[in-house]
């Protein structure tokens, strides 16, 4: 059979990420008749698609799930039924999800994106920088596998853009910070050139992620609004997720302006964000430290040096039992789902053995 990631007919899916490795993972779906297709948004059922020839409409009923983080996602690769009816039937592996825990604070997670290479987190510099927020999205970006890119955005407006500058840095020790402005371009071109493959912008309302992204796609694809003087809130222009492609390669996934940003199961991008304390924690006197007031505590010493300061210790601790109490309601949900498979299978079991004597 032909190889397709050869034939010349698929180069505008290799536009949106589809490599060689896909296209070997993907034989067994294509000796079955079905096509490669990758998310591009979905909506009530139905999504958007794009495959070699073109885009389509798909239904997703077939991969239905009650479980939020195994359900049909912006950025996934999939394998399309297609005819009159075309249709999704499997998911491909994802080599990165960016989750957070869902917005109703049940024990899922919610899927933002998958399959994403770089995470632009987007901050105003009309306003104070968030400290607490920014940790939070870094821990999003770091726990997916993708690499973390902080863009500083409205730099036209900004008061001080180097003291915000020192201040992200910081906070994000190894993480590149650009300072951008889409009214005069500044480093719109450096921004352009560090992306590649698959690029989400996260970031709040107001952050200007759809005018960042404009200026990338270099057209006014996305929509934008105004932002509220008083705080620098914005309404949400961007409602859904959604993948286009970019002009020079790769593709871009704008996501609506997060307004709460809790962890699910971030314990490695939680590592990566508060590095410097895990450092100091391995010479601390005891395994155990709780970073207060034992003797010999590496942390504590850290603080009363100026190396660290005490808002940045009581960031970690929150996160950690935030991540903490996510992790537990996880266990405890799947602990019960387990429960009640076994449940049926026991009442299933007796009504067959029932059933059985009745006719014997």
């Amino acid at each position: 059979m032909q190889n397709l990631f050869r034939d010349p007919s698929n180069l505008g899916l290799s536009r949106y990420g589809w490599t060689e490795t896909l296209d070997n993972d993907f034989a067994e779906h294509r000796e079955a008749g079905l096509v490669p297709a990758r998310i591009a948004r979905v909506d009530r059922g139905l999504c958007d698609a794009v495959t070699e020839s073109g885009p389509v409409r798909a239904g997703l009923t077939a991969l239905y799930s009650p479980d939020p983080l195994l359900a049909p996602c912006t950025g996934d690769w999939a394998a399309l039924r297609p005819g009159p009816a075309p249709e999704l039937v499997a998911l491909l592996p994802r080599s990165s999800t960016i989750v957070r825990s869902s917005a109703s604070r049940s024990s899922h997670g919610q899927l933002l994106a998958a399959n994403v290479d770089t995470v632009v987190i987007a901050v105003s510099l009309t306003v104070a920088l968030d400290a607490a927020r920014l940790e939070r999205l870094l821990a999003l970006a770091w726990d997916s596998g993708a690499r973390p890119l902080i863009v500083l955005t409205k730099a036209d407006l900004a008061a001080d853009a180097a003291a915000v500058h020192a201040e992200a840095s910081a906070l994000a020790p190894g993480v590149d910070i650009l300072v951008t402005s889409v009214t005069t371009g500044q480093n719109i071109d450096v921004l352009t050139a560090l992306l590649n493959g698959t690029t989400v912008l996260l970031g709040p309302s107001g952050a200007g992620k759809s005018s960042l992204g404009n200026a990338l796609l270099g057209d006014e694809v996305l929509a934008t609004g105004e932002v509220r003087a008083q705080d620098g809130k914005g309404r949400h222009t961007t409602v859904r997720r959604e993948l286009v492609p970019l002009p020079g390669g790769g593709v871009l996934i704008d996501t609506p302006g997060l307004r709460g940003i809790s962890l699910y199961d971030a314990a490695d991008g939680l590592e990566q964000v508060f590095a410097e304390i895990e450092r100091l924690s391995e010479d601390c006197r005891f395994g155990d430290c709780g970073h207060d007031t034992e003797p010999g505590c590496a942390v504590q010493a850290a603080i009363r040096a100026g190396e660290l300061t005490e808002r940045r210790l009581n960031s970690y601790r929150k996160l950690l039992r935030e991540n903490a109490w996510a992790a537990s309601r996880t266990d405890a949900r799947l602990r019960g789902e387990r429960t009640n498979r076994q449940k049926a299978i026991t009442t299933h079991l007796r009504a067959t053995y029932k059933f059985r004597d009745q006719q014997s």
